[in-house]
């Protein structure tokens, strides 16, 4: 029996990736939608989680609705998610500049983060901010010389898109980080921190669940890193070969999402 359908086998929820792991741009990756349908099919659950911390959920929605596939607030969490979470849970009442895009602002503010700009604030944040102004990686590094908390949403170096990578919110990071010499804390995945929330939202056991994703350093490592599966997929970022250099060691390991159809 291949030891990848006795893994599957308990997986209980299924915690996708997006970017590189069910589409690629405005396009599925074959067999995305066919996966979930079995899914189903078999009494298992799943969600959507994305460390792409760029665009607000309901964007998310309305990609995810055009493609075919129906999804609502409640199957969809994001490294944004994760993050007004703990703000407003271990730093409640903390000011915060945010440097992210307008649509990740409007999300930070319906969840009641206090937000400013023009002045000192308790705490940076700094998301994969493809609206990204001089001004803005100014204030955030002069913010964060004079004192202020360094938080991120996610580590992610780079974000794949259908004509190669583009720079995501770790190399924003190391920007300021070389900049202040400050490193920042970072949220999302691999983090406990999203798993605690997705355990928490869910009611599923940690062994019950599986991160799906193609990336051995966020997807994968919030798994096996956090006593729950990390499966990797080889349809965005990571190629085969990665991984014998990687630290991080997938429980298995799918060319893509249709792969795994036949095992579950």
């Amino acid at each position: 029996m291949d030891n990848r359908k006795q893994l599957l086998d308990r997986i209980k929820l299924f915690v996708l990736d997006m970017d590189g792991t069910f589409y690629l741009g405005d396009n599925l990756i074959p067999g995305s939608l066919e996966f979930l349908e079995q899914v189903r099919a078999t009494g298992r659950d799943y969600i959507f989680f994305t460390n792409n911390s760029s665009r607000s959920v309901s964007l998310y929605i309305e990609r995810l609705n055009r493609m075919g596939c129906s999804v609502d607030r409640s199957g969809i969490m994001t490294s944004g998610d994760v993050t007004t979470e703990f703000l407003n849970t271990n730093r409640k009442g903390r000011t915060v500049f945010l440097m992210g895009t307008e649509a990740l602002r409007v999300e930070f503010e319906a969840a009641g983060v206090p937000l400013v700009y023009d002045e000192q604030p308790d705490i940076v944040v700094a998301a994969f901010d493809t609206e990204l102004t001089y001004s803005k990686l100014e204030r955030a590094c002069t913010y964060i010389r004079n004192g202020a908390e360094f938080l991120a949403t996610h580590l992610d170096i780079n974000c794949p898109t259908e004509t190669g990578f583009i720079p995501d919110c770790g190399a924003m990071c190391a920007c300021i980080s070389l900049s202040t010499g400050k490193q920042p804390r970072y949220l999302g995945k691999p983090f406990r921190e999203t798993v605690d929330m997705v355990l928490e939202r869910t009611g599923y056991a940690r062994d019950e669940v599986a991160f799906v994703g193609d990336r051995l350093y966020t997807d994968v490592a919030t798994g096996v890193k956090n006593g729950a599966c990390g499966i990797l997929v080889l349809s965005g970022e990571t190629h085969i070969g990665d991984i014998e250099t990687s630290d991080v060691k997938p429980d298995a390991v799918f060319r893509d999402l249709a792969e795994m159809i036949p095992l579950l």
